[in-house]
């Protein structure tokens, strides 16, 4: 799991993120479950150029789902919360 983009799956936009983006500077990412802290910060380093600060993570339970009788669920997934540098930005967020 040495390359970027398999421990960094996708950007994760949403309205909160958002306010914690223009508020804090603070980017979340869905990554890969095995990843840890300092891996997850040297993919973000690597793919987009930036020197990250700080990274939180947590694990994303799956919902329960239905389709008439039959149940199951969606995959448990992992979140990361990456705080860059002051002055610091994602370009790839910047159009959102």
């Amino acid at each position: 799991m040495s390359d970027a983009r398999q421990i960094i799956l996708m950007p994760l936009v949403s309205e909160k993120n958002s306010n914690l983006r223009v508020g804090q500077n603070k980017y979340v990412f869905q990554v890969e479950m095995k990843a840890n802290k300092l891996q997850i910060k040297s993919a973000v380093e690597e793919l987009f150029k930036v020197r990250v600060e700080n990274v939180t993570t947590m694990r994303m339970h799956g919902k329960p789902k239905r389709l008439g009788r039959f149940e199951g669920r969606r995959p448990d997934w992992k979140k990361a919360v990456v705080r860059l540098k002051k002055g610091e930005a994602i370009e790839l967020f910047e159009n959102v």
